[in-house]
């Protein structure tokens, strides 16, 4: 279950009031599912949205069920304490965790924790300044994952106004990558891209973020899937360069070589074993969906 949410690159959310969609979306090629009851469910609907969930979760196989995550409403709202309660009941049936989002304090994310059990992975949602200050606090809290970026609500917190490439947010993003790094957590999670009729603006933020650091992104429907894929897995080329990289120092007996007349030495070794095991993983995860 922990390497589930650990390895993972695409995380798809999907409303928990449309519970009929949750089989679909685990078959969509995502790794992680997010079944939503903040944004995605009115006020009036957080019960019922509740009830669907653990409803829908009790039909699923066990192996669904670890890469299932599920998005809580906000600490200080008036559902957070219900949705605690729920997620005791799906943790002790498998659930792989939860998303908290708008997260700005350990304490939170501890009273999750306890809630949902040591087995239960957690991904604090960074949408604030409060949040960002406490980047390094949320990193190193019990039963943390990763991390992840909620950078629309962040605009808003922070009374900004991004152009298209988000420009201005890239300090935030290096911050988010370095706190994760400083807690030895897997790479963090990029937020989602709104256009989802739009696969070239999806390439290129998930371009952005594999090069920033970022180990994958959420996704807002299916056909972001294959895009977001398509950008953090290596293609024929970096997997046979990466090959290419680890025999030649094989063959100079650990030390400095040139390959192709560029210098091969630890840090691209580093670079290759990485771009391997992003290999190995895209071949599990089709090997997984076939």
């Amino acid at each position: 279950m922990t390497d589930s949410v650990r390895n993972a690159c695409s995380f798809l959310f999907v409303p928990a009031t449309q519970p009929d969609r949750l089989p679909k979306a685990l078959a969509s090629g995502a790794d992680i599912v997010i079944a939503d009851w903040e944004d995605a469910v009115a006020p009036a609907d957080k019960e019922r949205a509740r009830a669907a969930l653990l409803e829908a979760v009790a039909a699923l196989t066990a192996a669904q069920r670890a890469r299932l995550l599920v998005r809580l409403n906000s600490d200080g709202s008036p559902w957070f304490a219900a949705d605690l309660a729920a997620l005791a009941q799906l943790a002790a049936q498998g659930l792989a965790g939860a998303v908290v989002p708008k997260a700005e304090s350990a304490p939170t994310l501890q009273a999750v924790a306890q809630a949902a059990g040591p087995g239960a992975m957690l991904v604090p949602l960074v949408e604030s300044v409060a949040g960002l200050a406490a980047a390094d606090a949320l990193a190193t809290a019990p039963q943390v994952a990763r991390l992840a970026f909620g950078h629309l609500d962040f605009q808003v917190d922070a009374g900004m106004a991004c152009a298209e490439d988000e420009q201005e947010l890239l300090p935030v993003r290096m911050a988010l990558v370095f706190a994760a790094r400083r807690a030895g957590l897997a790479a963090p999670i990029d937020g989602v891209t709104v256009d989802t009729r739009n696969p070239e603006r999806m390439a290129r933020d998930s371009e952005r973020a594999r090069r920033m650091g970022f180990g994958g992104k959420l996704c807002i429907h299916p056909a972001q899937v294959a895009v977001l894929h398509a950008a953090f897995d290596p293609d024929e080329a970096a997997v046979a360069h990466a090959l290419r990289v680890q025999q030649a120092l094989q063959q100079a007996g650990g030390g400095v070589c040139v390959l192709d007349g560029r210098m091969v030495d630890a840090p691209v070794l580093a670079q290759a074993r990485h771009t391997l095991l992003r290999h190995a993983r895209a071949q599990q995860r089709l090997a997984t969906a076939s």
